[in-house]
Order: C-alpha cells, then structure tokens, then sequence
C-alpha cells in the first residue's frame, strides 16, 4: 500500500483572501494557528468572500516575523498604498460587534478603522476588517461535533485536507489543468488513491490526531481563478459529473483535531480506522 506523506499546508489568516504556505504550523482547537482569525464583513456586519467579490482573491498575505503583511497585487489604486502589516500577536483593543458568517453570529473586534479604511478603498465599498479572539466561541455543527468542538471564521470545520490524488484525477477530466489553490485545503498529502480522505475516520498527522468528519461540500468560490480573480465554470462543471451526492458537489474531507501539536511538511498519516 502506497504511503501518505504531507506535502503542502496552507492558512487562510483573513478569510477569503490568498493563502500562505507553511513548512510547518501549529494544531490548535479552532484550525492552525492564525487561519482564518481575520474577517471582512459589510456595513450590516455580513462576511464577504470570493463568493460575490472575486476580487479579494488579488489580496496576498505573507507572515514577515510578528507581522502578517497584506499586499493588494492588482489592479492598482492611485494614491493608494500597496499593503500594510497586521500584528500577530492578537493585542486588538477595538470595539467588539456581532458579525454573522454563514448563519452564526459571533463576536469579533473591528482591528483599526485605517485598516478598515484601506480594504475599502481598494475594494470599493465600505467594509471592516474584523478579528476573532481566541476565546470567543463558535460552534462546529452540532451534528457532528464530538465534544462541543470549536471553529474559527472558517466556513464550518477547523481544517481541510485533500490528497494529491483527488486533484491528479480532476485534472484529467478538464481541458485545463488546475492547482490545489483552487480548493483552499489546509493540508495536501500525497500516496494511496483518489478521494480515499473521505473514508478515513482516525489517523495522525505526524504526533497530531484527527478524526474525519465528512466529505467538503464546494461552491463557486472554487470557480475563481486565483491568481486572476476572474470567475469561470470548472471545476464545479466537471466535478458535478462524478462527485455529485444529494444535490452537492464534494472535494476534500473535512477534519476535526484529537489533539494539539505541530504538524510539517514531509510528516507521514498514519490511518488508524476508517469510515
């Protein structure tokens, strides 16, 4: 049997912008460290993602120390300054507000209104960078919570892992060949065969222990080019022929952590029990 072995992962700091490789990152309850503890939201307080605003795809994070960098790489805006640097440190001392993402309503904190300023500058229409607190609570989906789990501004688990597998064999069906960064996962592995992730129940990461919850259900997110931002048809045309179930098309399997740890590139899964 082929082994499985981590070769990429990735966080999401502000939801719906560009992600960031990692050679290595910490497990915590909500997600890895710093995925997606950042927000946009509208003037009513709603999230804002690729979904409407295909554009926010052209927002690239990077980690520069204790600092994430935010750089807005097209189209430029006359005036304007290309990014700004956000702590890491979570020291935000803004006025906390409910915000709602998907149909759960938490509090965050509005991290500076000049970074709220900036974002809506670029994207033109008032918006307002919010930050979620680590002890701030949101519920994983009670139907397949475990143990009252937690989740931060992801789109309903802490993490995401699909293998290389999976995309080898969508890439044969298209024209066009696509990359991992399409479907956002946290971790990409490579060995055994395609969309096997979404019979795995137990298995480790390295030291780290996870249980598979249930297959990923995609959206039009994934029909955004993420180096363009332009909005197409695939892979959610294609996937839809053979990864169809009960109306929802899937990729990827969602996970919820056992345990905390580090997890790196290179570490090897070891499947404990299956679905």
């Amino acid at each position: 049997m082929d082994k499985r072995r981590i070769t990429e992962i990735w966080i999401y700091p502000i939801k719906s912008l560009a992600g960031i490789r990692l050679p290595k990152a910490t497990v915590q309850s909500k997600g890895l460290q710093y995925d997606r503890r950042w927000m946009l939201v509208d003037s009513e307080g709603r999230f804002l993602t690729q979904r409407e605003h295909p554009e926010m795809a052209l927002f690239h994070t990077a980690i520069d120390k204790d600092q994430l960098v935010v750089r807005k790489i097209k189209p430029k805006v006359s005036g304007l300054p290309d990014s700004i640097e956000l702590s890491l440190n979570g020291d935000i001392s803004g006025n906390s507000a409910a915000v709602q993402i998907w149909d759960d309503e938490v509090t965050a904190v509005e991290v500076d209104i000049t970074y709220s300023k900036w974002f809506s500058d670029h994207l033109g229409f008032a918006c307002k960078l919010v930050f979620f607190p680590e002890g701030n609570k949101r519920d994983v989906d009670r139907d397949y919570a475990r143990l009252g789990e937690q989740v931060s501004l992801a789109d309903a688990y802490p993490f995401l892992i699909i293998g290389q597998a999976s995309l080898d064999e969508l890439n044969q069906k298209l024209d066009e060949s696509m990359s991992m960064k399409r479907f956002r996962p946290n971790f990409v592995f490579t060995g055994g065969t395609a969309h096997e992730e979404d019979q795995w129940r137990d298995f480790r990461i390295g030291s780290v222990n996870f249980k598979g919850v249930k297959p990923c259900a995609r959206c039009v997110l994934t029909t955004v080019n993420p180096d363009t931002g332009e909005k197409g048809v695939e892979p959610l045309k294609t996937l839809s022929t053979y990864r169809r179930e009960n109306g929802k098309v899937y990729f990827g399997e969602n996970l919820l952590p056992l345990t905390t740890g580090v997890v790196s590139e290179g570490d090897w899964i070891e499947i404990i029990t299956t679905k």
